[in-house]
């Protein structure tokens, strides 16, 4: 069974509770201006290496560092007969973890502290919906105190569109801004799905339908799709090397 988290470690507790106490809407725009600078474009698949030693300390289901998953996930989608962009997608959707390099204690983004890079994301700005893992940490984000963000719609318009919404900040972001800063050649879906991947009160649970545009709501089932991947592929077995190099001939054009 995989997002079990009636029987988890504390260091998957402390990650939810402490993005839950500072991921506000003020901290989401001071991290959305601090990391979305790039100095230079990057070498995105020799990147991927830097996740040889990343565990992910929000994740419930696999205790391999996150590249295992990135290739158990490429694999998965690859064997489902899935188009090269979705291989693509499925293999760095959670490269953006390398943020840690340029990381903190301070802001969550280190390999020791996390919140500020892991966990299921949400829209800050508004009222934390109950359907979130852990929701009994909701009352200790301060926004839930401010009138002005502890209501359905908050800040936001009636179908205003994901887009247009402050997400709680992760590596999703993170990986967003670095492939539109490196000129991907990746499609509109592809960085959808890196966007908002982590953001299960929407793909899973519909929890922001009030929020969502026909954008989000046709790009949806593609998300959905590609959560099976992400999701169902976790297993503690390693990825072989012919696979592997299979996999990067399948995607290298798109990098």
């Amino acid at each position: 069974m995989f997002r079990n988290y009636d029987d988890v470690n504390d260091d998957v507790k402390n990650n939810y509770k402490q993005a839950r106490q500072y991921q506000t809407i003020e901290y989401v725009k001071y991290m959305r201006e601090k990391y979305s600078k790039f100095d230079e474009k990057i070498d995105i698949l020799g990147s991927m290496k830097l996740l040889e030693h990343f565990v992910d300390l929000s994740d419930p289901d696999i205790d391999l560092p996150n590249l295992d998953h990135l290739y158990q996930s490429a694999n998965s989608a690859m064997e489902a007969g899935e188009p090269d962009w979705m291989i693509a997608t499925c293999l760095i959707h959670d490269l953006g973890k390398i943020i840690y390099l340029r990381g903190c204690d301070e802001d969550g983004t280190s390999m020791k502290v996390q919140y500020g890079i892991v966990g299921d994301t949400f829209i800050v700005g508004c009222k934390i919906p109950d359907e979130i893992i852990f929701c009994e940490y909701n009352e200790l984000n301060p926004n839930m105190k401010d009138d002005r963000y502890n209501i359905k719609y908050g800040i936001y318009e009636k179908n205003c569109g994901l887009d247009n919404c402050y997400v709680s900040y992760g590596h999703d972001e993170y990986l967003y801004q670095l492939l539109k800063h490196n000129q991907t050649k990746l499609p509109e879906e592809a960085l959808y799905i890196i966007r908002f991947h982590s953001l299960y009160l929407h793909h899973q649970e519909n929890s922001y339908e009030h929020l969502t545009n026909e954008i989000d709501k046709n790009i949806l089932p593609i998300l959905q799709r590609f959560n099976k991947y992400d999701l169902y592929s976790k297993n503690n077995k390693k990825i072989g090397l012919d696979i592997k190099n299979k996999i990067i001939n399948i995607i290298r054009p798109y990098f």
